[in-house]
């Protein structure tokens, strides 16, 4: 079939040369069609446009799923980033109210220590050594009203 000549007394193309020379056609066009419209201002306005209104419907969506999740009454993520950071404030506290308690409990264990009058846990339990290491009733605090 390739070796029929056309009118002009060319051979004919097969379809898979025709096939290739028309894409190869349509590439051409597209691409300088392409290169027609990037060059151009109005297409570095629209792109401007575009990023804009994307940016935008991705504020809105965000929001609209925050309402969702608080209407729902389900953590969203601004609310899981507050506890957190809330959480950290107050181990910092706990851990500064230990120090404080460790430090307290050294100075009351230090001068016991030096007198000579503190005693072993292990120690023996005689009547009057538990008696002496009692502590002594706690009275309530009143309660303030409500």
């Amino acid at each position: 079939m390739a070796d029929k000549p056309n009118a002009d007394g060319a051979p004919t193309p097969t379809p898979e040369q025709e096939v290739r020379r028309l894409y190869e056609e349509a590439e051409t066009r597209v691409a300088k069609s392409a290169e027609r419209v990037v060059s151009r201002d109005s297409f570095g306005e629209l792109l401007a446009m575009v990023t804009e209104n994307v940016v935008a419907l991705t504020r809105i969506g965000n929001e609209a799923m925050d309402m969702v999740l608080r209407n729902l009454r389900v953590a969203s993520r601004q609310d899981i980033n507050r506890l957190t950071r809330a959480l950290g404030r107050t181990e910092d506290k706990l851990e500064q109210v230990l120090q404080e308690v460790e430090e307290l409990r050294d100075e009351l264990a230090g001068p016991a220590k030096s007198n000579g009058t503190s005693r072993s846990r292990a120690g023996g339990n005689s009547e009057s050594e538990s008696e002496s290491t009692e502590t002594p009733p706690r009275t309530p605090r009143p309660s303030s009203p409500s």
